[in-house]
């Protein structure tokens, strides 16, 4: 099966700004700054960038450009009431001549967010952290996860923006904070297995639980992203479980159709983030989707072959742009990992690409 392959580049600026619509008295009435960063994705045409493979550069110097009047400047100057969701929207106009552009995204914070996705739904999203201990009750004897740990957990709520305001319910940073709060005081510092409906609190069993608490009184909530580790975490939509794996790769590459001179022709590298989507049903006595150490352990051999390597020399490899090597990890992943159907391959923060058996309008931004 070929996977649709989507390129996606990022790009920061900083600026300074104030929300006039924003109600009296609220924080960001006044005039205040932050470091911005964008970040966009779509199928582009094959023909689009200079030549195979420089499609990320290509991309990346677009968003550039198209982020450089905001760069050092006052929002308010370009636009009215320049929210995460405005800037967005300002942004996809912008890019309206980039064949294929799909998501736009805009992050005030690290952990706060608008992804603007091609039907015009923008989701918002909120980043909270809880610490707890956990043990997993079903895992074989011997596993790790059975005897009791703790994790830093992270959770990402998202929210569909557009459907609050037409259900007139104000999806905005502060009021999934005063949603979150109360489940805030319930996780942080407990046994999760203590919980009443916790006794086997995977990621997956997390994320749901989470679910079933936000949706009533969220009704545009669109996913709830759990992260047991920074490299490992679930996801759930409220019908589909979802896990990732994420891995790091310092390797060589050389864009082997680059024209003489370029540098992209030349031998370079990058310190590569790698992840792994699986999706699988929900094993009613383990609860997971997938054991997040099978991923590792199984994935292994393909992570060693391109971990600190020159992949250029790589006969396997058909090129060493983030597109090849997306294409090429998943197909290796499916052949220890049939449940694995995306691979995110980045070279830096928001550039890379995202190969994918799925529909690409239903990607979940992680």
């Amino acid at each position: 099966m070929t996977p649709t392959v989507l390129h996606s580049a990022g790009a920061g600026f900083e600026a300074a700004c104030h929300i006039p619509a924003l109600p009296a008295g609220h924080r960001s009435r006044r005039l205040h700054g932050h470091s911005y960063f964008a970040r966009v994705r779509g199928a582009l045409p094959p023909a689009w960038a200079p030549f195979p493979g420089a499609e990320v550069s290509a991309l990346r110097e677009r968003l550039e450009a198209a982020v450089a009047p905001l760069d050092h400047s006052l929002l308010n100057d370009h636009l009215p009431n320049p929210t995460d969701e405005n800037l967005a929207r300002w942004l996809q106009r912008g890019l309206a001549d980039v064949p294929g552009l799909g998501q736009v995204s805009v992050y005030s914070t690290p952990h706060t967010g608008v992804d603007l996705m091609p039907d015009g739904q923008a989701h918002v999203w909120r980043r909270y952290r809880f610490q707890s201990s956990h043990w997993l009750p079903h895992v074989p004897p011997g596993h790790q996860c059975g005897r009791l740990h703790g994790h830093g957990f992270e959770v990402i709520v998202h929210a569909n923006q557009t459907l609050g305001a037409a259900d007139d319910l104000a999806v905005d940073y502060d009021h999934l904070d005063a949603l979150w709060a109360p489940l805030h005081f319930e996780l942080n510092y407990r046994c999760l297995n203590e919980l009443p409906g916790l006794d086997n609190p995977t990621s997956e069993r997390i994320a749901a639980w989470l679910w079933a608490r936000l949706k009533p009184v969220l009704p545009s909530l669109s996913w709830v992203t759990v992260f047991e580790t920074g490299s490992s975490g679930a996801n759930f939509n409220g019908h589909t479980h979802r896990i990732w794996k994420e891995f790091s790769l310092d390797s060589a590459v050389q864009l082997r159709q680059a024209p003489a001179g370029h540098p992209l022709g030349q031998v370079h590298g990058h310190t590569f983030t790698l992840r792994l989507h699986l999706q699988a049903p929900l094993d009613e006595r383990l609860g997971w989707a997938v054991d997040y150490g099978d991923v590792k352990a199984l994935f292994q051999p393909v992570f060693k072959r391109l971990d600190h390597h020159p992949l250029h020399q790589d006969p396997a490899l058909s090129d060493t742009d983030c597109a090849s090597l997306a294409a090429h990890a998943l197909d290796a992943a499916r052949a220890v990992l049939p449940a694995c159907d995306r691979v995110d391959l980045f070279e830096t923060r928001g550039s890379g690409a995202i190969a994918t058996l799925g529909d690409t309008s239903e990607l979940i931004p992680v």
